[in-house]
């Protein structure tokens, strides 16, 4: 059933409304169109404003996570009154302040093999505010199996990517542009390589625009093309992309049939709910311990890079990042034992598994990290 806009939508929308392009049946056709965005974060918030400002009917939002400090650099749906508070409750109040008109539906869980599929198919495209590589994979393979546009996007340090993906309207899909995911921990989240606040601003626009083109049927839409900017040098550049008739999900004899198990399919294995101690890990009090007692023979490594060791440090460290491991490992004893510590425990595994590949018997990676000191033993190190 198609809505008719009210004297108050034609108030607000009248920019709109004077486009030849849009027009009064334009705009009728965004009020009665649907949108899922999956991610309430750094991309899913100018998604969802502008969206929402533009006068989209319904907006889903698909977010299981509370708003913390330092997502406020950039997630501007949220803001210092929020922190605490689910990102998708946040992001509800924010667009019914901006937009009372429209109807949002949250869906306050992981997306996952079970629910994605229903969750969905309730709406006419699908935008991907995601982080991780299993979810962009569980996103594109719930949209191919229910023929859904998948407007993509993505952001790291500096850069950022933005696509459509659409077989059943003769474009690629994500897997025929990126086959395999890469190695886990090969790519670095936000968390730990950082990024520029107003990037996802500029990414998030992209696939804001490219939703309102594909409701309008206007323009010449990202399908078929990959386009990647550079915020350093201010650089658009766009990559063809074509189907690839291989292709396990969309190609000409498709061995995926129904979603998979995409933690597994991307390396990446699940912690027991109760996990044990792991032996190779040792606790922030132990480390303390290491630190007061240099009778110990305890050198205590951190592994983070420069940057991040002006924003916070343990007194008594010393700093040799992970990106220069390789050519500096030499500068650590074999037989000494070796406590290494980064941001959350992550890297300093990486770290704990690269020198025993180099022979290294005693080394320990410690767990949380310096976050863990902050919140355990140094509360005035600052958390980033």
């Amino acid at each position: 059933m198609t809505i008719e806009l009210t004297n108050e939508e034609i108030r607000r929308y009248s920019r709109h409304l004077i486009l030849p392009e849009v027009g009064m049946a334009g705009q009728k056709k965004i009020r009665n169109a649907s949108v899922l965005c999956i991610g309430a974060g750094g991309l899913g918030s100018p998604i969802a404003m502008y969206l929402a400002a533009a006068g989209i009917g319904r907006i889903g939002l698909v977010d299981f996570d509370t708003v913390d400090y330092s997502n406020l650099q950039r997630q501007i749906l949220h803001s210092d009154a929020d922190v605490g508070r689910s990102k998708a409750e946040s992001a509800r109040d924010t667009i019914r302040a901006l937009n009372p008109n429209v109807v949002v539906e949250l869906h306050q869980t992981r997306l996952t093999s079970e629910n994605a599929l229903s969750i969905i198919v309730a709406y006419d495209i699908v935008v991907d505010g995601t982080d991780n590589f299993p979810t962009r994979y569980l996103t594109n393979d719930a949209c191919v199996l229910l023929k859904k546009p998948n407007v993509y996007g993505s952001i790291f340090r500096f850069e950022g990517q933005a696509s459509v993906f659409a077989p059943h309207l003769g474009a690629p899909c994500y897997r025929c542009a990126y086959p395999e995911p890469p190695p886990p921990g090969m790519v670095p989240s936000c968390a730990e390589g950082g990024v520029l606040g107003v990037l996802p601003g500029i990414v998030g626009c992209i696939q804001a625009t490219e939703i309102l083109k594909l409701i309008l049927g206007k323009g010449t839409s990202l399908m078929g093309r990959l386009l990647h900017f550079d915020s350093l040098d201010m650089k658009f550049r766009e990559m063809k992309l074509r189907r690839d008739p291989r292709c396990p999900i969309c190609g000409t004899h498709p061995s995926i049939t129904q979603l998979i198990d995409y933690e597994h399919f991307c390396g990446i294995v699940q912690e027991p709910a109760e996990p044990g101690k792991n032996p190779d890990e040792v606790t922030v009090a132990q480390m303390q311990s290491a630190l007061k007692n240099p009778g110990d023979n305890i050198r205590v490594v951190d592994v983070r890079e420069p940057d991040e060791y002006e924003i916070a440090r343990v007194a008594g460290t010393v700093l040799l990042p992970l990106s220069l491991l390789p050519q500096r490992f030499t500068e650590l004893d074999p037989n000494q034992q070796i406590y290494l510590h980064c941001k959350s425990g992550k890297r300093s595994m990486k770290a704990l598994e690269f020198l025993r590949q180099q022979g290294f018997k005693y080394v320990k990676s410690v767990k949380g990290g310096i976050s863990a000191w902050s919140d355990e033993i140094d509360h005035s190190v600052p958390k980033y």
